[in-house]
């Protein structure tokens, strides 16, 4: 099979030989979970319940009424033990709702869907995902339901399920494809079904041919047209514009959304969720994490109840061979440093990874080399952006299309002078963002 791929981009070692092979390892049942009030992309949440109540497992605990959000359900049941300010691995402190667990495993889940899929209302599809609390679990945590309500004019000819995972030393998505891919395409199913996709690709990087040759068997069974699609192992094969380009060869125009040409990707371990949901009822209140880097006596795949700690899963692990100087939530490229190991498990981690290692570069002035555009996924001069940064030339930089960096990380990771392009990047972004809201100019 020929892989295909995007143009530029980083090679990098895959360092995923530490878990790979690992099957998913279920926890011990944790004391509390800690749900933050947001986990997703968009407005945060209210509780819906107060200091003192009993929650069953799989219960709405909290919701609001905009749009782009998503709701949260107790991961165990038990007792709220207060509603406060606790670590939140991206806000860094944010409002949670604190339950104790009763470990009576009460549940409380939704309707399971029937197994003729292709004929239920495409609305009601959405408003079921959305109730479910399905985000995307790939790191974005984007509110699911959203991804697959095209507004209007814009019609979806194709999903496809992103399963790349392309950042380094992560394996959980993996894992769910090798042993969970039959829940995962019917997953694909309720997806295809509610944004009116009419035919399925799943793009698996070609360093995972278990899971290349697994779907390519089941492709005979699946109900839509459904297509295999080996790709490069190449950073940031995974980012669902550069998957569109790979798979179907469709440029997603600067600013706009993969709708915008007629696709929707979703995560694989996002469809797994979905296809759980209908087949057993579980809203979103699991999924599968890698814990791996140098320092764990026993990195792995482990299914986590969303809201436990990380202390735990470290101790879960076996502890420290060696005690970690960084700790990073997500891949090394994009993924968030954290200063606690208090902070819980949230719907969009895909990992945490522990390093004794740090690569420490010093700074030097630009070179005019060039390999930080010849990189760029997304056809950008990223020293040029940084320099319009620094100058606080914040116009101009959003002129040459600052907003449309994905911040992979690949123009700081390949810059021979140390530069933090990134970064500069990324305080730019936020800046235009910033001055946005509050309608121009910031004082």
């Amino acid at each position: 099979m020929k892989w295909k791929s995007f143009p530029g981009g980083v090679l990098l070692d895959p360092a995923k030989d530490r878990t790979e092979g690992k099957p998913i390892r279920k926890i011990n049942p944790p004391t509390k979970v800690v749900l933050p009030l947001v986990q997703h992309t968009g407005t945060p949440l209210e509780p819906l319940v107060k200091k003192g109540d009993t929650v069953r497992k799989g219960q709405k605990i909290a919701d609001a009424e905009a749009f782009i959000t998503a709701p949260v359900h107790a991961s165990v049941s038990g007792t709220v033990q207060g509603i406060e300010e606790w670590w939140h691995p991206v806000l860094g402190r944010f409002r949670a709702i604190v339950v104790g667990n009763d470990f009576q495993d009460l549940g409380e889940y939704r309707e399971p869907l029937p197994e003729d899929i292709e004929r239920l209302e495409p609305q009601f599809l959405r408003e079921w995902i959305r109730e479910g609390g399905i985000v995307g679990l790939g790191g974005a945590a984007f509110p699911t339901h959203v991804k697959v309500s095209p507004p209007q004019g814009k019609e979806i000819d194709s999903l496809i399920l992103n399963g790349a995972e392309c950042e380094p030393y992560l394996t959980c998505d993996h894992r769910v494809m090798v042993e969970r891919a039959e829940v995962v395409l019917r997953g694909a199913r309720v997806l295809a079904r509610a944004c009116g996709a009419k035919r399925v690709y799943v793009g698996i990087e070609e360093n995972k041919k278990d899971c290349i040759k697994l779907f390519v068997n089941l492709q005979k069974d699946f109900p839509l047209p459904l297509q295999v699609v080996a790709l490069r192992t190449k950073y940031p094969q995974g980012s669902e514009k550069q998957l569109i380009r790979a798979i179907l060869n469709r440029e997603v125009p600067p600013g706009g959304l993969p709708l915008d040409v007629g696709v929707v990707v979703d995560n694989v371990q996002t469809a797994w969720a979905v296809g759980r949901m209908s087949q057993e009822g579980v809203p979103l209140i699991e999924r599968v994490i890698t814990l791996s880097g140098d320092c764990l006596r026993e990195p792995g795949n482990l299914e986590v109840p969303l809201g436990v700690i990380l202390a735990e899963l470290v101790e879960f692990c076996g502890g420290f061979e060696r005690e970690p100087r960084k700790v990073v939530m997500g891949g090394p490229m994009m993924g968030i440093a954290q200063v606690s190991l208090e902070v819980p498990v949230i719907k969009g981690t895909s990992g945490f990874l522990f390093f004794v290692e740090v690569v420490e570069k010093r700074e030097y002035p630009c070179i005019r080399c060039g390999r930080c555009s010849e990189g760029c996924p997304m056809f950008l001069t990223p020293s040029y952006l940084a320099k319009l940064s620094e100058f606080k030339a914040f116009a101009e930089a959003e002129e040459n299309r600052v907003m449309d960096c994905m911040e992979c990380g690949t123009c700081s990771y390949l810059c021979p002078a140390g530069i933090q392009i990134t970064q500069f990047i990324k305080l730019t972004k936020n800046e235009i963002l910033l001055r946005r809201k509050k309608g121009g100019e910031r004082k």
